[in-house]
């Protein structure tokens, strides 16, 4: 009779060749095997925004948000689509199906945003920015970043255009976003008195500083063979060019900016703002530590990952690149790490993985408990292992990843392959004890059970097989 085991017991040097392959490339695999807590599912997400700075929620939800929303209907694989208008920022989330690859929906939205530009008001001071990320994510990396010399505004300019510049162009890395409110500005803080003494409004006094930061043409030199535009950037930077702004004549007589406004270098929002816990030591003149706690304000940069990139691998190549960004950065700035969303998620995995080992050494102590062969006792103890081996290679060629889930299925065919081997072993040492030389016994034993262990495992597979018809969409929740 057909055995599907006798070529495997004729050929022993064969066998174990096979069984040395199979063993390497499970290393191999499992050294690669992208590692995360659940199995990495996740829809093709890109989130729109656009800055309005002065408009209010009806005016962005009337001129930014309608206008791009009708333009984002129309794209092909677009599933869900939500927006969220506030003061000045307009927020629009696209989802798209899992049949859409992440590329293809960045292209689909940028030529829709491209659409969009003459619907948009004219005077927007950037067109929409998108990212692909999900905002249902939590970040993967917190970063406090402070120092005890630089003011915030200072540190958020450098964090802005050097370290979060760099950050954002991490393989995996989907959005990068600051918190603090820090962002540095000019504030003027317009003196009604004086403007009412002069006769100025305070229309007069917002159209001097729009019409001084116009970047654009100043005019141009025409020749009968060749043409020169005069471009010139005069837009105001620092305090000083903003107190010596002219903001209009009055008894032939100019009015500067310091006649009639207070000039201060500041933040946007001086109302916002940010504090990171850090450890300290508890002395008794340290009044600000708490518990070994200091609050210090600080800009936070919270890293999110693209939707389908590796959570530890993403982690790992931002803290590789974070000695060099600090060295690119003033010695008095500090960066500290707030949260690192991977700890736990490699804790969980380990802790699966202790789990699994622990189970095989169980497994084969009862099997020696129970049979009291200490050969027989070997040969389950090795069949687990490199079936488990195994496995990680087959894991790496579908794209599967090591998680708690894939870790739990290990877990649960190590009880099949364990009850496979039990039941073939018994089978053939009863032809032993019988009288039967071990080959015959061997080869008898495996040609009556062989198909007997098959139908066994499949019965037990049986139950899961309504998962295997189960499209991504169902089978997981984004």
């Amino acid at each position: 009779m057909l055995s599907p085991s006798r070529l495997f017991i004729e050929r022993p040097v064969a066998t174990s060749l096979l069984m040395l392959a199979i063993v390497l490339a499970g290393m191999v695999g499992f050294r690669f095997l992208p590692l995360s807590a659940l199995p990495q599912v996740d829809y093709p997400t890109i989130q729109v925004q656009t800055l309005y700075p002065g408009a209010s929620p009806e005016v962005m939800g009337n001129t930014v948000t309608a206008p791009l929303e009708g333009q984002f209907g129309q794209m092909s694989g677009l599933e869900r689509m939500s927006s969220s208008s506030a003061a000045g920022v307009s927020v629009i989330t696209l989802q798209f199906g899992l049949a859409l690859s992440l590329d293809v929906a960045e292209q689909e939205v940028q030529a829709a945003i491209n659409a969009a530009n003459s619907l948009l008001p004219a005077d927007l001071p950037a067109p929409p920015v998108y990212a692909k990320v999900n905002p249902a994510d939590a970040p993967v990396l917190t970063l406090a970043i402070s120092s005890d010399s630089l003011p915030l505004t200072e540190v958020q300019n450098l964090v802005n255009t050097r370290l979060a510049l760099k950050v954002s162009q991490v393989s995996g890395v989907g959005l990068v976003s600051l918190s603090g409110g820090q962002r540095p500005a000019v504030r003027i803080q317009a003196n009604t008195q004086a403007l009412a003494s002069f006769g100025i409004g305070l229309d007069t006094l917002r159209t001097a500083i729009s019409n001084a930061n116009a970047n654009a043409a100043k005019g141009s030199f025409d020749g009968p063979k060749r043409a020169f535009t005069i471009n010139s950037n005069d837009q105001l930077v620092t305090v000083e060019d903003y107190k010596r702004l002219i903001v209009a004549y009055k008894n032939n007589a100019p009015v500067r900016m310091t006649d009639v406004a207070t000039v201060i270098q500041s933040a946007e929002n001086n109302q916002l703002g940010a504090w990171a816990g850090l450890s300290c030591a508890v002395e008794p003149d340290n009044h600000a530590c708490i518990d070994g706690v200091e609050l210090i304000p600080a800009i936070v940069m919270n890293v999110q990952r693209q939707p389908g990139a590796n959570v530890i691998a993403t982690v790992d190549a931002i803290k590789t690149q974070l000695p060099v960004l600090q060295a690119g950065l003033p010695a008095s700035i500090r960066i500290d790490l707030l949260a690192d969303r991977t700890k736990g998620i490699r804790a969980s995995v380990e802790h699966v993985e202790m789990e699994l080992m622990l189970a095989v050494l169980l497994v084969v102590l009862v099997i020696f408990a129970f049979l009291g062969s200490l050969r027989a006792t070997i040969i389950a103890s090795i069949a687990v292992p490199i079936s488990l081996i195994g496995a990680f290679g087959l894991m790496y060629l579908l794209g599967y990843s090591l998680n708690n889930l894939s870790l739990m299925a290990l877990t649960i065919a190590t009880g099949f392959v364990v009850d496979d081997a039990i039941v073939m072993l018994e089978n053939i040492a009863r032809y032993i004890e019988k009288g039967e030389p071990p080959m015959r016994a061997a080869l008898k034993g495996a040609t009556q059970i062989g198909f007997t262990i098959i139908s066994l495992t499949v019965s037990l597979i049986a139950v899961l097989i309504p998962l295997l018809f189960m499209g991504r969409d169902r089978a997981f929740v984004p």
